[in-house]
């Protein structure tokens, strides 16, 4: 007999958990080795539809706060639902669904209890930390996505064993070789002026939401200005939404590179404007294992990132693309230059990294690992 088991993620906003959840339970459902439900605490975002082909019902479990009655009277409906359906497995995805579901799978006894943790630093307070570690102790495994994560948590105290790494991984069908990107390069000519667009633009692209300081794009402004001094045609692509986009948008225009660097909010059609690109980037603080970077190699694209999290897990440095120091705009500035004014060198980098996540980050090795790890625990508990 099948056993049942429930992925729970706080939302279906575009993130990086967001997106990696959908992912493997598209996986898992076609794979067909467990009986899969989902579940969620809030209902927006646009990735939820990625899920409708699945015909899955997906309940939702509103809490506005841990610290409120909405807390308790979620989590017993929650675990109510997980008697109900006996679920064996629960697996959360991401920070608020890892404390909430670890507390109503404990309610509920669920068998296995599996956490996920995607970031090292920088986006948590002390006390969202504190919580977590709680919540950390109900799980019997914690899937992280590099190396960097576990070394993070094995220094926060968390037993060795608990912490087991499966890397993310690209839909390859998403990035084929010939995509048309004629729709995106017609976008992006319509938002740039005059000035700029008869330049014959190159293009520098980053995907990272605009919702916290950790992608610091206020680096990667400043490594455009010092590009855009050297290269006046060079255009850099921004995407991703969130509330600090009109404080970045003004800080483009202090440091004299407004007409330089397009935001373009949320957008479906990622695959085309990387593949419109002649370089990639990415200026975080603190990563846990970027989806951004292994979808820029998928794209045949030399990255320049920070050495923060997995990036050295991902990048090899002088072959598909260059680390630097996180907040050294001086350093990736010059990374970038040095692609842009040897062509051939990116274009031979994007091929090398395409190769690398075809070789090591495939979705059937996350499939695999996965519903391994699930087998395992799960045989334990019998």
């Amino acid at each position: 007999m099948k056993e049942n088991i429930l992925m729970l993620i706080q939302s279906f906003i575009q993130g990086g958990s967001e997106s990696q959840m959908v992912q493997l339970t598209g996986l898992l459902h076609d794979s067909g080795r467990y009986n899969l439900h989902v579940a969620c605490i809030n209902t927006n975002g646009p990735l939820r539809a990625s899920l409708d082909r699945l015909n899955i019902d997906i309940p939702s479990f509103p809490i506005t706060s841990f610290k409120n009655g909405t807390m308790v009277t979620q989590s017993r409906r929650f675990a109510a639902y997980l008697r109900e359906n006996k679920i064996d497995l629960i697996h959360t995805h991401d920070f608020y669904s890892n404390i909430f579901g670890m507390v109503g799978a404990t309610l509920a006894r669920v068998p296995v209890r599996i956490a996920s943790k995607r970031e090292t630093t920088g986006l948590r307070s002390r006390a969202q930390l504190m919580t977590e570690s709680v919540a950390f102790g109900l799980a019997d495994a914690i899937v992280v996505n590099g190396e960097a994560v576990r070394a993070h948590l094995l220094d926060k105290g968390i037993r060795p064993d608990k912490p087991v790494v499966i890397h993310n991984a690209v839909n390859l069908t998403r990035f084929p070789v010939d995509l048309d990107v004629s729709a995106a390069s017609e976008l992006v000519s319509s938002l740039l002026v005059e000035s700029v667009a008869k330049r014959e633009p190159v293009f520098v692209t980053m995907v990272a939401n605009m919702h916290h300081e950790v992608k610091d794009h206020r680096m990667l402004l400043r490594a455009a200005r010092r590009v855009c001094d050297q290269i006046p045609n060079a255009v850099f692509l921004l995407i991703g939404e969130g509330k600090r986009q009109e404080m970045f948008q003004t800080l483009a225009s202090e440091l004299g590179v407004g007409n330089n660097v397009v935001f373009l909010g949320h957008r479906g059609n990622i695959p085309e404007f990387l593949r419109l690109s002649d370089v990639c980037v990415l200026s975080s603080i603190a990563e846990g294992f970027s989806n951004s970077i292994l979808e820029y190699m998928a794209s045949k694209k030399p990255v320049v990132a920070t050495a923060v999290g997995g990036a050295p897990e991902a990048i090899i440095e002088g072959e598909t693309g260059y680390l630097v120091n996180s907040g050294d705009d001086e350093a990736m500035a010059d990374r970038i230059l040095r692609l842009l004014n040897d062509p051939a060198r990116a274009q031979e980098m994007g091929r090398k990294g395409r190769s690398v996540v075809e070789e090591r980050f495939s979705r059937q090795a996350l499939v695999n690992n996965t519903e391994n790890l699930y087998a395992t625990l799960l045989a334990k508990r019998r």
